[in-house]
C-alpha cells in the first residue's frame, strides 16, 4: 500500500462522499440480512403449526386457522420484497456514491499527470516513448480506479458484512457456524490464484495484441513500401503469425476462465451440503430450529460474492499498487527547468552566448563546446554546420527547451534563467526542424501561434510563408483539414505552416531551425524573400545546413562538432576560402545539376 498512500489526497478530498457511501453499504446490509430472519420465522410458523391445522380437518376452525396462517405467510413475503427493494435502492446509493468517487479521483489523476507531463523538460521526452506514457494515463489509471472503486467498495461490503453478519450467527449456534464458513477461506484463497492466472495471461494477450495492432499499423503506414517491394506475401504470412500467437493465447485464457464458475459453484454447494448435514444433526438434538438451517443456507449465498471477492480485491490492489508506482515515477520527477526570480518584461532581442558548453545527459554526447557570439535586437545570425555539429542544441537552449551544461545565455543582458517561462517563450517564434502539424485546419494550424488573432493577421503570416496562393487552391480554403500530423500536405507545405505559425505572433527573436529543407530552391528564395521584412523588425537565427539561407543574415558563424570554427559575413567567409566556402561550392554544385534539363 506505499505506493497507493500517494492517492490518499483524493480520498481525504472525497471523504464525505465515501464515509455516506459506507453508511448505504452499512444499510444495505442490514436489509439484506433480515429477510433471512423472516424466512426462518416464516418456515418456523409453518412447521409449529402444519400439524394443528392437519388435527382440526373436516372442521370450520381448520379454515380460520388456515386464514390466520396464510395471512401471516402472505405479511412475512411483502416484507421480505419490501426489504429486497429498499436494498436495492442503497446498493444503488452505494454505486452512486464510491463508484462515482473512482471515476471523480480518475478525472484528477489523469488531469494531473497530463499537467505534468506539460511542465516536463524536453529532456524527459527524449527518455522516454510515446507508448508509454500513454499507457500511464489511460491503462495504470484505470487499474487505479478499479482499486479506488470496485476494490473499496466490495471491501468495505466485505468488512461491514462480517462485522454484522458473522457474530449474529455465532450467537445462534457456534458449531453450525464454523463448519458452514470452513469452505470459505478455501474459495477466497482459489480465486486469488486463479485471478491472479487469468490476470497474467491477460496481460499477455494485451501486450500480444499491441503487438498485432503496431504490425498492422505500420504495414498500413507502409504499403508503399511493401508493394514496391512485392512483399505482401510476406506481411500476410508475419500477420499470421502473430495472429496465431493472439489467438493461442486467448484459447488459454478461455480454459482458465472455464474454471472460475465451476469452482465458485462447487464451494457454494459443499459450504450448504455441510448446513444442512450439521444443520440437521443440530435440529435432532434441539439446539435450533428447521427454519434456521434455512436462514444459514441464505446467508451462506450473501457470503459467497463477498468472499470471492476477497482474492479478487487482493489481485486488483497488487495491479493498482503496479501501475501507481508506475505513476509516481512520472509524478515525482521534477522539472529542473525552472525560473530563478520569475521575471516579466517585454524583451528587446538582445542575445547572447557565453561560453556555452552543452552535454546530452542520457547520451554524454557533447553537443555543443565553449560557443560565445552575439546579436543585437533587429539584427540576424545565421549558423550552418553539417549535421551532429550542434545547429539545433543551439535553437533548443534559447527559449530553454534545453538548459545549458556550463556558461550562460543572455537576453537583453540577463540570464535567460531569470526570465519566467511563459513570458519567455511568449515572445519568442520557433520553427523546430520537425515539423508537427495537428490534425486540425490549416487556419487552426497557424492560428495555434498566438490567440485572439484576427483572419487578417493569419492571412498576412500565410503570406509571408509563401503559402496564401497554395491555401486558396485547396477547396476549402483555410478550412482545409490537414490529417494526422499533417499528411495532406508536402512536406515544403508543411514547413510553410510551421513558419507562418511562428510569425503569426509576432515574437521579438525568430528561430527558425532549418525550417526550408524540405522546399526546392525557388520555393527557397520566395519565402526567404519574404522574411527579409519580418526579420527587419526582430532578432532572428536561422539555423541551416544550406548557405542560400544563411546569405540573409547579418552574421554567419560555422559549427564543426559543437565549436565555432567561422565566423563573418557572407563575403568574408568566402574570402577565407575554408569551411564556409567548401559548403558553399559544394551546394552551388548540387543547385546546377538539379537545375539541369
Amino acid at each position: 500500500m506505499k505506493e497507493l498512500s500517494y492517492l490518499n489526497k483524493y480520498l481525504f478530498k472525497y471523504k464525505y462522499r465515501l464515509l455516506l457511501g459506507l453508511l448505504f453499504i452499512i444499510i444495505s446490509n442490514v436489509f439484506a440480512i433480515i429477510p433471512a430472519q423472516i424466512v426462518r420465522r416464516a418456515i418456523n410458523l409453518v412447521e409449529e403449526n402444519i400439524s394443528l391445522f392437519k388435527a382440526y380437518g373436516g372442521f370450520d376452525l381448520q379454515e380460520m386457522i388456515y386464514s390466520i396462517f396464510a395471512g401471516s405467510i402472505l405479511v412475512y413475503g411483502v416484507a421480505i420484497l419490501v426489504l429486497a427493494l429498499l436494498k436495492g435502492i442503497f446498493t444503488f446509493l452505494t454505486r452512486q456514491t464510491i463508484i462515482v468517487v473512482s471515476r471523480l479521483i480518475e478525472y484528477d489523476l489523469k488531469n494531473e499527470i497530463y499537467a505534468h507531463y506539460q511542465q516536463l523538460p524536453m529532456s524527459f521526452y527524449r527518455r522516454q516513448n510515446t507508448g508509454d506514457l500513454m499507457a500511464r494515463i489511460s491503462e495504470d489509471v484505470s487499474r487505479v480506479r478499479m482499486y479506488l472503486g470496485p476494490g473499496i467498495m466490495y471491501g468495505l461490503n466485505l468488512f461491514t458484512l462480517f462485522a454484522i453478519l458473522i457474530p449474529y450467527m455465532f450467537s445462534v449456534n457456534v458449531r453450525l457456524t464454523l463448519y458452514t464458513l470452513i469452505p470459505l477461506p478455501i474459495l477466497s484463497i482459489s480465486i486469488y490464484y486463479v485471478n491472479n492466472i487469468i490476470n497474467r495471461q491477460s496481460e499477455e494477450i494485451q501486450r500480444s495484441l499491441s503487438g498485432l495492432s503496431t504490425y498492422v499499423q505500420e504495414a498500413f503506414s507502409g504499403i508503399r513500401v511493401l508493394k514496391s517491394f512485392i512483399r505482401e506475401k510476406d506481411s500476410v504470412q508475419n500477420f499470421s503469425v502473430a495472429s496465431d500467437d493472439y489467438k493461442d493465447k486467448s484459447i488459454r485464457l478461455e480454459r482458465v476462465n472455464a474454471l472460475f464458475f465451476p469452482l465458485i459453484m462447487a464451494l457454494v454447494g459443499l459450504s450448504s451440503v455441510i448446513t444442512i448435514f450439521i444443520g440437521g444433526v443440530e435440529v435432532i438434538k434441539g439446539a435450533i430450529s428447521p427454519g434456521v438451517i434455512a436462514e444459514f443456507i441464505i446467508y451462506v449465498n450473501m457470503l459467497t460474492w463477498p468472499v470471492t471477492s476477497l482474492g479478487w480485491i487482493t489481485s486488483i490492489i497488487q495491479r493498482a499498487a503496479a501501475s501507481q508506482k508506475r505513476i509516481n515515477e512520472f509524478l515525482l520527477t521534477k522539472n529542473d527547468i525552472v525560473s530563478e526570480e520569475n521575471l516579466v518584461r517585454e524583451i528587446k532581442g538582445d542575445v547572447t552566448l557565453e561560453n556555452v558548453s552543452f552535454v546530452y545527459a542520457d547520451s554524454g554526447i557533447k553537443a555543443l563546446d565553449r560557443i560565445s557570439f552575439s546579436v543585437k535586437a533587429g539584427e540576424s545570425i545565421a549558423i550552418v554546420g553539417t549535421t551532429g555539429s550542434g545547429k539545433s542544441t543551439i535553437a533548443n537552449i534559447i527559449p530553454r527547451l534545453l538548459d545549458v551544461t556550463s556558461g550562460q545565455i543572455l537576453i537583453d543582458d540577463m540570464n535567460v534563467k531569470q526570465y519566467n517561462l511563459h513570458n519567455l517563450r511568449s515572445q519568442i517564434g520557433y520553427v523546430p526542424q520537425d515539423v508537427f502539424l495537428f490534425s486540425e485546419t490549416v487556419y487552426n494550424n497557424i492560428a495555434f501561434g498566438s490567440i485572439k488573432l484576427s483572419e487578417d493577421q493569419v492571412e498576412e503570416a500565410a503570406y509571408h510563408a509563401d503559402l496564401k496562393n497554395t491555401i486558396q487552391n485547396f477547396p476549402d480554403g483555410f478550412a482545409t483539414r490537414v490529417g494526422e500530423r499533417g499528411v495532406t500536405l508536402s512536406g515544403g507545405q508543411k514547413q510553410r505552416v510551421s513558419i507562418a505559425r511562428a510569425i503569426v505572433r509576432d515574437p521579438k527573436i525568430l528561430i527558425l531551425d532549418d525550417c526550408l529543407s524540405a522546399v526546392d530552391t525557388k520555393t527557397e528564395n520566395t519565402i526567404l524573400n519574404s522574411l527579409k521584412d519580418i526579420m527587419q523588425k526582430r532578432t532572428t537565427i536561422i539555423v541551416s545546413h544550406r548557405v542560400s539561407s544563411a546569405k540573409l543574415a547579418d552574421k554567419i558563424i560555422v559549427l564543426d562538432d559543437g565549436k565555432i570554427v567561422e565566423q563573418g559575413t557572407n563575403e568574408s567567409l568566402l574570402e577565407l576560402n575554408g569551411v564556409y566556402k567548401e559548403l558553399y561550392d559544394k551546394q552551388l554544385q548540387a543547385d546546377e545539376i538539379e537545375s539541369q534539363p
